[in-house]
């Protein structure tokens, strides 16, 4: 099922123009890319957070109609208000059907509920959440499963224990040397780090504890010769 952005073109350009797009509830974005000119276009603010509110928006091919001109895209980048994390500018980059594009799909860590050793209270550590890959449009898939069912304590896994999907690789094994490129990308372990970490925090609460009793000590010895003096 295909995924359709209606945009409008937008003449104006510049801080001023975007300003008033967003007034009128509108999201500046342009498309560029494949052998179009690059294209400044706007959005309905209301339909494009709707649509990014499920993952398979960011790792789809969208449909982007603009009037009567439709161009197959994928979000490039999204730019998003700092405070308020309204969208604020989106991306779009053209993809053509007979040639590979490049771009980012999440890592989804599955069999975590199975696996013995993390029932038995061990941590997966999860270093990568995502991946750049290289595919054709009709292959871009919407994740890669991680399955960690089988994965013993002080086991863990990399780039090339990942099952890909037909036609799709890892850009960053194409060089010679893959070892070199090869990244470790989730492993159990003990929560030893974590528990050493607390005790670490507990000694330095009960040293500043101490520190403070010693230090009201000294004010109140003083603040009695003071009152003796004082009485005197």
């Amino acid at each position: 099922m295909s995924i359709t952005v209606n945009a409008l073109v937008r003449e104006d350009q510049g801080k001023g123009a975007s300003r008033r797009l967003r007034k009128e509830e509108k999201v500046p974005s342009i498309i560029y890319g494949g052998t179009k000119e690059p294209l400044m276009i706007s959005l309905n603010i209301h339909e494009i957070t709707h649509l990014l509110e499920d993952e398979n928006t960011f790792t789809s091919v969208l449909d982007l109609v603009v009037g009567k001109s439709k161009d197959s895209v994928v979000i490039k980048d999204i730019q998003r208000h700092p405070a308020k994390n309204t969208v604020f500018h989106v991306d779009f980059l053209r993809v053509d059907a007979k040639h590979a594009l490049i771009t980012t799909t999440p890592l989804h860590y599955i069999g975590m509920e199975e696996n013995e050793a993390l029932r038995l209270g061990n941590m997966l550590n999860q270093f990568v959440v995502s991946i750049e890959i290289s595919c054709l449009p009709q292959d871009l898939p919407h994740g890669i499963n991680v399955d960690v069912t089988n994965l013993e304590l002080g086991e863990h896994l990399t780039l090339t224990d990942l099952i890909l999907p037909e036609g799709v690789i890892i850009t960053s094994l194409q060089h010679e040397d893959v070892e070199a490129h090869d990244q470790t990308i989730c492993s159990v372990s003990e929560p030893k780090i974590i528990e050493e970490e607390e005790e670490e925090e507990e000694e330095s609460l009960e040293s500043g504890d101490s520190e403070a009793d010693g230090e009201d000590q000294s004010e109140g010895s003083d603040d009695s010769k003071d009152g003796d003096s004082e009485e005197e």
